[in-house]
């Protein structure tokens, strides 16, 4: 018997095949779901991962693909970000010391960082809210002064950071 499928082919219902032979594809509404499931899983880690193999790939010390600090171009002065690249590229590559000197602010500011990503990643698969986070003004200002002494402390002649 033939019949028309809602793709307006031609197929036989006793074996399932098109014309042309090949078998027809036909999902279950669980295995449609649980596909949604899993991409809606993996996706927001893809970025990241992404961006961890270029960075791994492609060193800032040997490529002049990424771009250069405007603070540093303007006024010669590093701001609290730069070397921020190279040191996640030196923790990439297991080198702890390295990251430490090239900007011990990113490196110490990172598992915090990190965690905060991991919060938001599992409420988005709870599918619950992400709320803009409220950051007591105290905490803000130490983090501002932490900041601008670091990057005092980076500047200066000698090198402590």
């Amino acid at each position: 018997m033939i019949v028309r499928s809602a793709m307006t082919t031609r197929c036989d219902d006793a074996t399932m095949r098109r014309c042309d032979d090949r078998p027809m594809t036909v999902l279950s509404p669980v295995l449609a779901a649980r596909r949604g499931t899993i991409f809606r899983t993996l996706a927001p880690l893809v970025p990241p991962a992404a961006a961890a193999l270029v960075l791994r790939q492609l060193p800032p010390s040997e490529s002049a693909f990424y771009p250069r600090c405007p603070i540093y171009l303007l006024l010669h002065l590093q701001c609290p970000g730069c070397g921020g690249t190279r040191a996640l590229a030196a923790l990439l590559h297991a080198r702890l010391t390295e990251a430490l000197h090239q900007n011990a602010l990113i490196v110490l500011l990172l598992p915090f960082a990190f965690g905060y990503g991991l919060l938001c990643y599992w409420r988005f698969l709870q599918r619950r809210p992400l709320p803009c986070p409220r950051i007591p003004a105290t905490l803000l200002y130490a983090g501002f002064a932490v900041a601008a002494a670091f990057t005092i402390l980076h500047n200066l002649p000698t090198q402590v950071f």
